[in-house]
Protein backbone atom coordinates (compact mmCIF):
# COMPACT_ATOMS: atom_id res chain seq x y z
CA UNK A 1 0.00 0.00 0.00
CA UNK A 2 1.79 3.40 -0.83
CA UNK A 3 0.99 6.29 1.24
CA UNK A 4 -0.22 9.75 -0.43
CA UNK A 5 2.98 11.33 -0.83
CA UNK A 6 4.25 8.25 -2.96
CA UNK A 7 0.60 8.42 -4.94
CA UNK A 8 1.04 11.81 -5.18
CA UNK A 9 4.52 11.57 -6.62
CA UNK A 10 3.66 8.66 -9.26
CA UNK A 11 0.62 10.40 -10.56
CA UNK A 12 3.11 13.53 -11.58
CA UNK A 13 5.64 11.58 -13.06
CA UNK A 14 2.66 10.14 -15.07
CA UNK A 15 1.08 13.36 -15.76
CA UNK A 16 4.20 14.76 -16.73
CA UNK A 17 4.95 12.07 -18.88
CA UNK A 18 1.50 12.08 -20.47
CA UNK A 19 2.28 15.79 -21.27
CA UNK A 20 5.88 14.90 -23.00
CA UNK A 21 4.03 12.02 -25.04
CA UNK A 22 1.04 14.11 -26.39
CA UNK A 23 3.63 17.60 -26.80
CA UNK A 24 6.14 14.85 -28.76
CA UNK A 25 3.24 13.77 -31.25
CA UNK A 26 2.25 17.04 -32.37
CA UNK A 27 6.06 17.43 -32.82
CA UNK A 28 5.85 14.25 -35.18
CA UNK A 29 8.22 12.05 -32.69
CA UNK A 30 6.78 9.69 -31.27
CA UNK A 31 6.73 7.47 -28.41
CA UNK A 32 10.16 6.14 -28.62
CA UNK A 33 11.77 10.13 -28.63
CA UNK A 34 9.77 10.54 -25.03
CA UNK A 35 11.46 7.89 -23.27
CA UNK A 36 14.67 9.37 -24.32
CA UNK A 37 13.01 12.62 -23.40
CA UNK A 38 11.84 12.08 -20.24
CA UNK A 39 14.90 9.97 -19.01
CA UNK A 40 17.21 11.54 -16.68
CA UNK A 41 20.67 12.38 -17.45
CA UNK A 42 22.05 9.78 -14.40
CA UNK A 43 25.29 9.02 -13.30
CA UNK A 44 26.53 9.60 -10.19
CA UNK A 45 28.25 12.14 -7.56
CA UNK A 46 31.07 12.85 -5.12
CA UNK A 47 29.66 15.61 -3.04
CA UNK A 48 31.90 16.98 -0.28
CA UNK A 49 30.51 20.19 1.82
CA UNK A 50 31.26 20.54 5.41
CA UNK A 51 27.94 22.54 6.20
CA UNK A 52 25.54 19.74 6.73
CA UNK A 53 22.78 21.03 5.65
CA UNK A 54 23.93 22.65 2.43
CA UNK A 55 25.19 19.12 1.63
CA UNK A 56 21.62 18.00 2.11
CA UNK A 57 20.11 20.32 0.04
CA UNK A 58 22.42 19.82 -2.99
CA UNK A 59 22.00 16.46 -2.74
CA UNK A 60 18.57 17.11 -3.17
CA UNK A 61 19.12 18.99 -5.99
CA UNK A 62 21.10 16.54 -7.94
CA UNK A 63 18.27 14.26 -7.45
CA UNK A 64 15.90 16.75 -8.95
CA UNK A 65 18.52 16.48 -11.37
CA UNK A 66 18.25 12.84 -11.97
CA UNK A 67 21.61 12.06 -10.42
CA UNK A 68 22.40 9.33 -7.35
CA UNK A 69 24.60 10.95 -4.55
CA UNK A 70 27.76 7.96 -4.73
CA UNK A 71 29.71 9.14 -2.00
CA UNK A 72 29.54 12.12 0.68
CA UNK A 73 32.25 13.78 3.09
CA UNK A 74 32.31 16.83 5.42
CA UNK A 75 35.76 16.66 6.03
CA UNK A 76 39.21 16.52 3.86
CA UNK A 77 40.70 13.54 5.18
CA UNK A 78 37.02 11.41 4.29
CA UNK A 79 37.14 12.91 1.17
CA UNK A 80 40.59 12.35 0.51
CA UNK A 81 39.84 8.46 1.41
CA UNK A 82 37.18 8.33 -0.90
CA UNK A 83 38.11 10.83 -4.08
CA UNK A 84 40.34 7.27 -4.15
CA UNK A 85 38.42 4.62 -3.55
CA UNK A 86 34.69 5.56 -4.50
CA UNK A 87 33.39 4.77 -7.96
CA UNK A 88 31.52 7.70 -9.17
CA UNK A 89 31.46 10.08 -12.25
CA UNK A 90 30.99 13.56 -11.29
CA UNK A 91 32.65 15.74 -8.35
CA UNK A 92 30.70 18.60 -6.87
CA UNK A 93 33.82 19.92 -4.37
CA UNK A 94 33.13 22.80 -1.85
CA UNK A 95 36.40 24.85 -2.02
CA UNK A 96 36.71 25.37 1.73
CA UNK A 97 36.28 22.46 3.74
CA UNK A 98 36.26 23.39 7.93
CA UNK A 99 39.38 25.83 7.25
CA UNK A 100 41.18 23.35 4.64
CA UNK A 101 41.28 24.50 1.18
CA UNK A 102 40.03 21.34 -1.51
CA UNK A 103 43.37 20.93 -3.50
CA UNK A 104 44.44 17.29 -2.53
CA UNK A 105 40.67 16.12 -3.33
CA UNK A 106 40.68 17.29 -6.50
CA UNK A 107 44.16 16.51 -7.65
CA UNK A 108 43.17 12.77 -7.03
CA UNK A 109 39.69 13.20 -8.68
CA UNK A 110 41.74 14.90 -11.49
CA UNK A 111 44.25 12.20 -11.46
CA UNK A 112 41.44 9.81 -12.16
CA UNK A 113 40.08 12.19 -14.98
CA UNK A 114 36.63 12.23 -13.58
CA UNK A 115 35.35 16.10 -13.86
CA UNK A 116 34.04 17.99 -10.87
CA UNK A 117 32.54 21.46 -10.30
CA UNK A 118 33.68 23.66 -7.14
CA UNK A 119 31.13 25.47 -4.97
CA UNK A 120 32.68 28.41 -3.22
CA UNK A 121 31.32 31.36 -1.06
CA UNK A 122 34.32 33.48 -2.30
CA UNK A 123 34.25 33.98 -5.83
CA UNK A 124 36.32 32.43 -8.53
CA UNK A 125 39.63 34.43 -6.62
CA UNK A 126 38.61 31.89 -3.50
CA UNK A 127 39.41 29.08 -6.14
CA UNK A 128 42.98 26.88 -6.24
CA UNK A 129 45.06 28.84 -8.83
CA UNK A 130 45.55 25.72 -10.69
CA UNK A 131 42.38 24.86 -11.17
CA UNK A 132 40.23 28.15 -12.22
CA UNK A 133 40.04 27.01 -15.23
CA UNK A 134 36.73 24.70 -14.12
CA UNK A 135 33.68 25.07 -13.62
CA UNK A 136 32.48 27.43 -10.26
CA UNK A 137 29.25 27.30 -8.63
CA UNK A 138 29.02 30.86 -6.72
CA UNK A 139 27.46 29.73 -3.08
CA UNK A 140 24.28 30.23 -2.94
CA UNK A 141 22.93 28.64 -6.18
CA UNK A 142 19.87 27.32 -7.79
CA UNK A 143 19.01 23.94 -9.12
CA UNK A 144 19.77 25.43 -12.92
CA UNK A 145 22.53 26.24 -12.20
CA UNK A 146 23.85 23.53 -10.54
CA UNK A 147 22.44 21.67 -13.79
CA UNK A 148 24.38 23.98 -15.93
CA UNK A 149 27.81 23.81 -14.21
CA UNK A 150 27.52 19.72 -14.43
CA UNK A 151 26.98 20.56 -18.28
CA UNK A 152 29.98 22.32 -18.49
CA UNK A 153 32.34 19.59 -16.51
CA UNK A 154 30.85 16.83 -18.28
CA UNK A 155 31.63 18.13 -21.79
CA UNK A 156 34.83 19.72 -20.95
CA UNK A 157 35.89 16.36 -19.82
CA UNK A 158 34.40 14.68 -23.30
CA UNK A 159 36.37 17.15 -25.28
Amino acid sequence: MHDSSQQCACWRTFTLRAMAFFANLDLGMGKDSVMIATRPPGGSVFLVEDEVMIRMMVADMLEELGYSVAAEAGEISEAIRLAQSAQFDLAILDVNVNGKVISPVAELIDARNIPFVFATGYGSSGLPEEYRDRPALQKPFQVETLGRMIDVALKRATV
